[in-house]
């Protein structure tokens, strides 16, 4: 009997990659393994409604049911543990193995550990459900609440901690925060946003000693303030799962290496989400890693499509997006790849900056704003990158003129 397809981690990207794949009318074997005791689950409302509903509830990609009717086998609470190539079997850590024709490993990342002495049961970090709720526990009015790192993330937690009362202060090394691929200028509105709320937002602060007593964290910066707090959540970043694919042989770069097919060195392993790294047509091949909800569902259905053998390169524009206190972050392609920044300004105090090439292609957009008020230019932004467009500075600049007619020409 064929091994048939094996999924080997049971996230947002591993579940939509076996949904695709019946989808698609595969008819053999399909196998999804996951560590944690859950259905597969989407990641993003884990620091914003499983931290403020009043009832958290896991946001589940499929039911019990629904895997059932697609006969996907949903392996649970266990890890893989080992490859062999050779054999074309995955060992799990009850001592099982499963055979496989084609592989993909959806392994994710895991938070960036914080490299000191110190830290107790009173820090954490956050990237499973279970994680939200042990954090959820602590974030009341009377409780103090120190974020390590100014990222999408920490931000985002902070803002929910406010909601629900808490008092938070963010440390973040780096002179600003969100500094890695946002603009200046819209990191600022953020940093603004956070202390209207009451957050206080203490940048180019470095760590020097932390000292959790079980009662509470004391945290020392490197000027000598310290900061007290009743929980410590650390959101420094995230690491790719190699271990595994690290352990059978295949190469890693920034992640587990995958051509533009998401097909390893290995032609029957493939790496989506996360834990891979692969090249980005649209920048010219450069390598990336994105860490993003949406890259995860749809490298997931990539994968899929190549396992049956599409062999369908991908062609996806990056897209990240946030929300905190109404506001409405998005950004679509890597602004670190602009030269040249053209702001458009919209309704509501919102308003867009266009990163350009020196070419003149567009090559990024990043829009900040109430609600949705920036989606729907974000899109045609994305259209436009994909497109390689060198729309005109002043076109992009105006209001007057719709983007649309921009796709159009």
């Amino acid at each position: 009997m064929t091994g048939g397809m094996v999924i080997i981690g049971a996230g947002e990207c591993g579940g939509r990659a076996a949904l695709t794949l019946r989808d698609l009318g595969y008819e053999g074997p399909v196998t999804l393994v996951g560590d944690e005791p859950h259905l597969p689950y989407e990641r993003p409302p884990l620091s914003k409604e499983a931290m403020t509903s009043e009832a958290p509830l896991i946001k589940a990609i499929a039911s019990d049911e629904l895997l059932a009717e697609r006969s996907i086998r949903h392996i649970h609470s266990v890890r893989a543990v080992a490859i062999d190539r050779a054999a074309h079997k995955v060992s799990l850590s009850d001592g099982s193995s499963l055979s496989y024709d084609k592989l993909l490993l959806a392994t994710g990342s895991v938070p960036r550990k914080l490299p000191m002495p110190g830290l107790g049961g009173r820090c954490v970090y956050l990237r499973t459900f279970n994680d939200a709720l042990a954090i959820r526990a602590h974030l009341k009015p009377e409780n103090r609440v120190a974020i390590i790192g100014g990222g999408f993330i920490g931000l985002e937690l902070a803002a929910s901690a406010r909601k629900l009362g808490a008092t938070v202060t963010v440390i973040e090394a780096q002179p600003r925060i969100l500094m890695r691929g946002v603009p200046a200028e819209i990191a600022e509105i953020i940093h603004r946003a956070h202390e209207a709320e009451g957050v206080k937002v203490l940048t180019s602060q470095g760590i020097s000693a932390i000292a959790d007593n079980g009662a509470e964290v004391r945290i020392t910066l490197a000027d000598g303030q310290e900061v007290a707090a009743d929980l410590a959540v650390i959101g420094i970043g995230a690491v790719p799962v190699t271990v595994l694919a690290a352990e059978a042989g295949m190469a890693i770069d920034n992640g587990i290496a995958v051509d533009g097919t998401l097909r390893t060195e290995d032609p029957d392993i493939f790496a989506a989400g996360d834990c891979c790294s692969f090249p980005l047509a649209v920048y010219g091949g450069r390598r990336v890693r994105l860490e993003a909800w949406r890259n995860a569902q749809e490298q997931g259905a990539l994968a899929a499509r190549n396992m049956l053998g599409a062999n369908e390169a991908h062609a996806a524009v990056p897209w990240f997006w946030s929300d905190q206190y109404g506001l409405t972050l998005q950004i679509a392609g890597l602004s670190d790849e602009g030269r040249a920044t053209v702001r458009r300004d919209l309704d509501d105090g919102a308003f867009i900056l266009f990163h350009l090439a020196e070419d003149g292609r567009l090559v990024a957009a990043s829009g900040i704003g109430p609600g949705n008020a920036v989606a729907r230019d974000i899109r045609l932004a994305e259209m436009l990158i994909a497109k390689r467009a060198t729309p005109a500075p002043e076109a992009l600049g105006s209001q007057a003129v719709k983007l649309k007619s921009l796709l159009a020409a």
